[in-house]
C-alpha cells in the first residue's frame, strides 16, 4: 500500500505503474473518491461542531429559562442532526470505497526493472553452470522417479486429484533433504528459523500485500474465515504486525513450511509432472529493514547471492533474471528470479524468486522502526525462496542422471541421504 498523499503527488507514475503491471487501475478515480471523502469528512466536523455549540447554546437557554427559544432550537438541531446522519452514511459508503481502491494501487517499479509484458521479456544477468551434454536418450524426471520407484503419479491423483503426487523412499528423503541444506545454510548466515501457521486469517494476506490480487490462487477453508498460504512470505510478514522493531541490524527470519496454490489458468507442459503442483514445500527468506534504499537493494543482491549458493552446492547450472514490469506482482518494487536448467524442457525454468517490496507491505502491516531521530518510519521488507520443493527435483534427477539409470547425489546432499553417491 502507498500512501495517499504519495499517490496524489505522483499520480502519473503510479498509473504508469499499474500499465506495465497490467493491473486495472485508474488513479484518478481515487483521487475523485478521496476528494469527495475529504469533502465530506469537512462537512461532517462542521455539522459536528454546529450540533455541539447548539447542545451548549440549548443548556444556557433552558437555565435562563427561555423555554421557546430553547424549544426552536431543538427543531433546527434535529434538523442539522438528520443532515450529519445523512452525511455520515454516504461517508462510510464513500470510505469504503476509498480503502477498496487503496488495495489495488500497485507499488512502484525500479528504474532497473526492465518494461515489458511477460516473462518472455525478462532479462537474463547472469547464467551459471554448463548445460549437461548426454551421450545417451535422456528420460525426464517422471519417467526417472517412475524407474526408481521413488515417485508416484497415479496414485497421488487418486488420492487427491489432479497435480498430485506420492514421493517415496528415496524421493522422499531428497525432497526433505534438500530443505535441511537450505535450512542449515540460512543458520550459518545468521537467519532466525520459525515454525509457522499455513492456516491464516484473511486480514494476514491482506496485511502481507497478497490479497485481494491472489484469491483465485488460494485455498478458502470452507465457513471459516481461514485460507491455506501459498508461501510463509505471508505469516514472515505478518509476525511483526503492529509493531515497532528495532531494526539498528536487518532483521532476518526463514522458514520452511508446506504451502498450497491452486495454479489457476496453468496450462500445457507446466502441469506435467513435478512443476506446477497443488501442494509443496518451500524455505523462504524474509528480510525486514531500514527504509534505506541502498541498504534495501545491497540486501536483495545477497538474498539472491543465498540462493545461488544453494544451487551451486546442488551442482546444477542455472541463471538469473531481471524480471520485467509485466511479470512482476502489484506489490514488488524490484524482482529477479532464479531459472535452472531443466533438460526435458529443454530451457530453463523458474525455481527461486526474490523481491525487494519497500514499504508496500509494512504500511498494510504497520511495521515501523524509530530512525536516529526517534521519528516513526515504515520498514522495507524483502523475500526470496531459498528451496522449493518438488519442483527443485526436476533439474536434479534430470541433470544429475547416468546412462546406468542411476542418479548421482550431489556431495552437499550426502550428509542427508545417508552417505548416498547414488540412487539406484
Amino acid at each position: 500500500m502507498l500512501d495517499i498523499r504519495t499517490i496524489r503527488n505522483r499520480s502519473e507514475e503510479v498509473q504508469q505503474a499499474a500499465d506495465q503491471k497490467g493491473i486495472n487501475f485508474d488513479v484518478l478515480e481515487l483521487i475523485a473518491i478521496d476528494d469527495r471523502r475529504r469533502a465530506l469528512l469537512t462537512i461532517s466536523e462542521t455539522l459536528r461542531a454546529e450540533r455541539n455549540k447548539r447542545s451548549d447554546k440549548i443548556k444556557q437557554l433552558m437555565i435562563e429559562h427561555r423555554r421557546e427559544e430553547a424549544s426552536a432550537e431543538r427543531v433546527i438541531a434535529q434538523e442539522s442532526l438528520e443532515k450529519l446522519r445523512t452525511v455520515d452514511l454516504e461517508l462510510r459508503d464513500v470510505g469504503a470505497e476509498f480503502e477498496r481502491l487503496m488495495l489495488l494501487v500497485p507499488n512502484f517499479t525500479s528504474p532497473t526493472t526492465p518494461v515489458g509484458t511477460s516473462d518472455k521479456d525478462n532479462v537474463e544477468v547472469r547464467r551459471t553452470g554448463e548445460q549437461p551434454i548426454f551421450s545417451f536418450q535422456p528420460r525426464n524426471h517422471v519417467e526417472i522417479g517412475q524407474s526408481l520407484d521413488i515417485l508416484d503419479l497415479e496414485r497421488g491423483v487418486k488420492i487427491g486429484g489432479s497435480r498430485q503426487y506420492v514421493l517415496k523412499n528415496n524421493g522422499l528423503m531428497l525432497h526433505r533433504a534438500v530443505q535441511q541444506l537450505a535450512l542449515d545454510l540460512l543458520i550459518e548466515l545468521g537467519y532466525t528459523l520459525l515454525d509457522v501457521p499455513i492456516m491464516v486469517k484473511e486480514e494476514t494476506l491482506v496485511a502481507s500485500g497478497f490479497f485481494p490480487g491472489h484469491r483465485d490462487q488460494t485455498y478458502a477453508i470452507q465457513e471459516e474465515d481461514k485460507w491455506l498460504v501459498g508461501t510463509a512470505e505471508v505469516p514472515l510478514v505478518s509476525y511483526y504486525s503492529g509493531e515497532v522493531l528495532d531494526l539498528t541490524k536487518p532483521m532476518l527470519l526463514g522458514a520452511v513450511s508446506p504451502c498450497y496454490r491452486s495454479e489457476i489458468g496453468s496450462a500445457g507442459r507446466d502441469v506435467h509432472g513435478l512443476y506446477r503442483v497443488h501442494q509443496f514445500a518451500k524455505v523462504e527468506q524474509v528480510v525486514i529493514c531500514q527504509a534505506d534504499l541502498a541498504q534495501a537493494e545491497a540486501i536483495l543482491e545477497q538474498m539472491t547471492a543465498n540462493a545461488e549458493k544453494l544451487l551451486q552446492l546442488l551442482e546444477l547450472p542455472y541463471r538469473v533474471v531481471a524480471v520485467c514490469t509485466g511479470d512482476m506482482s502489484q506489490k514488488n518494487y524490484k524482482q529477479y528470479d532464479l531459472e535452472t536448467w531443466m533438460p526435458s524442457r529443454n530451457s530453463y525454468g523458474e525455481t527461486h524468486s526474490a523481491s525487494l517490496l519497500l514499504d508496500f507491505q509494512t504500511r498494510r502491516s504497520r511495521i515501523r522502526y524509530r530512525d536516529e531521530t526517534g521519528q516513526l518510519q515504515f520498514a522495507y521488507t524483502l523475500n526470496n525462496t531459498m528451496v522449493a520443493t518438488p519442483r527443485i527435483l526436476i533439474p536434479l534427477l534430470e541433470n544429475h542422471q547416468q546412462e546406468d539409470g542411476s542418479i548421482y547425489v550431489p556431495k552437499a546432499l550426502r550428509p542427508y541421504m545417508k552417505g548416498q553417491e547414488a540412487l539406484r
